[in-house]
């Protein structure tokens, strides 16, 4: 007495226990004999445990027995039938206790049942009907037990039963039954429960280069989409401008002036400016060159690259940086009136100040004319100051290169002295050795 059950992963043939379960094996045969188990999903699978399926719509608290289905919902379930000399061990097929029954009252049955995947399972008996085992297919439970699932154990892609064949039933047809002619079609709901179909391909197919190119998009629109969310970026398809230039290895002396004059030879320039650092003011050897035209930086980037600059060999790129077109947008949002922080509610204080300019009796004025005619002119003086640190940086460069030029003039000079003392010193000898083999 035992039944083909044909899965989406192999074959498994249960032998049935038709002496010790008489009942229970009878309603598995007649449900299998009508079909009923076509198309139904493994909705629950734990490793090295069990998997639980009988239930046709998959959502684990339907099905109902073959006496049920014949003579009403009064008889959806039967009283189990645990036999305490059965097992459970690997392989294992029982009868799942419905949901609103009791385990401890001997519990009831209907159609849901379990194949056990692990060993040492002895707390199991004793609880739950044991009507079967699994007499081949033990590798296809294995691929069972090895399927990726959620946390309800429900697997990823669809694990289902997809034919049942009786091999042997010693029972006869209760009355009533009807036995399809063929195998019935899926039924709406059990389409809706589908995940990731059997024959369904998860994985990309295609050129590998292509496919890496594809992740690779993928990633950086998710990472631009994270930018966005922080407030990093104004939108996730922000590109960098194509008229701005990325110049590196600069040399630490070289200025803005002079960077903007070499590159204003192939257009005008919007602005141009080298990056210091905000505490020493150094060089930070790299600097950002806005064209107003696009054709203009193109003819730039060809022509500058590797060209030498105060003594060092410059790098040329598009910029890739995106800060200034996040500050404009910034600046739009607030509709460019002046905030802290990008933020209208967090204006600078004039509490003390009138609308007009004009301070109140006996307080002092927060914001001081005077006070910022002495910033601005100590900007100004730091920024002479920094023009002439420069240029006494690029002369004690020169000197240091004059002074090398000379150290190597005056080692070549001493280099030769010594090359024409030794030639005319071997002459000295070979004519001594003449004028004695002579003598």
């Amino acid at each position: 007495m035992s039944v083909l059950i044909e899965t989406s992963l192999g074959d498994i043939v249960v032998d049935l226990f038709t002496k010790d379960c008489p009942k229970t094996t009878l309603n598995f045969l007649k449900l299998c004999k009508i079909k009923y188990y076509n198309f139904a999903p493994f909705f629950n699978v734990q490793k090295d445990f069990m998997a639980q399926t009988g239930d046709p719509t998959g959502k684990g608290d339907q099905g109902e027995s073959i006496f049920g289905i014949l003579h009403g919902p009064s008889q959806r379930y039967f009283p189990a039938e645990i036999n305490p000399k059965l097992k459970h061990t690997k392989g294992m097929v029982s009868m799942a206790v419905a949901a609103d029954a009791s385990i401890e009252n001997g519990g009831v049955s209907g159609s849901q049942f379990f194949i056990t995947l692990g060993e040492d399972l002895d707390y199991l008996d004793g609880k739950y009907t044991l009507f079967g085992e699994v007499a081949e297919g033990m590798d296809t439970l294995e691929k069972i037990n090895e399927a990726y699932c959620d946390q309800s154990g429900r697997p990823f892609r669809d694990i289902r039963i997809k034919h049942t064949i009786i091999l042997d039933d010693p029972f006869p047809d209760p009355e009533g039954l009807q036995v399809p002619d063929q195998s019935p079609l899926p039924t709406k709901e059990q389409l809706e429960s589908m995940r990731i179909a059997e024959d369904e391909d998860v994985e990309e197919q295609g050129d590998p280069e292509e496919i890496e190119r594809r992740v690779r998009e993928r990633e950086a629109k998710a990472h631009a989409l994270t930018l966005e969310m922080i407030g990093d970026l104004p939108f996730a398809e922000v590109k960098p401008p194509e008229n701005v230039l990325f110049v590196c290895k600069l040399n630490p002396v070289t200025r803005d002036e002079d960077l903007e004059m070499i590159f204003s030879r192939f257009g005008p320039i919007h602005s141009c400016e080298v990056i210091r650092d905000r505490q020493t003011g150094e060089s930070l050897s790299y600097a950002f060159i806005e064209y107003e035209n696009k054709e203009d930086a193109e003819e730039a980037y060809f022509k500058m690259q590797s060209v030498l600059i105060d003594d060092r060999r410059i790098h040329v790129d598009f910029s890739q940086s995106v800060s200034k077109l996040h500050k404009d947008w910034i600046a739009k949002r607030t509709g460019g009136k002046e905030s802290m922080g990008g933020f209208d509610n967090l204006q600078k204080r004039t509490r003390y100040r009138d609308g007009n300019g004009q301070e109140d009796e006996g307080y002092d004025l927060v914001f001081d004319t005077n006070n910022m005619s002495h910033k601005k002119q100590r900007t100004d003086d730091t920024k002479k100051s920094s023009r002439r640190e420069d240029d006494r940086k690029r002369e004690d460069y020169r000197r240091k290169d004059d002074r090398r030029e000379h150290r190597e003039d005056r080692r070549d000079s001493r280099r030769d002295n010594r090359r024409r003392d030794v030639r005319d010193n071997r002459r000295e000898e070979r004519r001594d050795r003449n004028d004695r083999k002579y003598r």
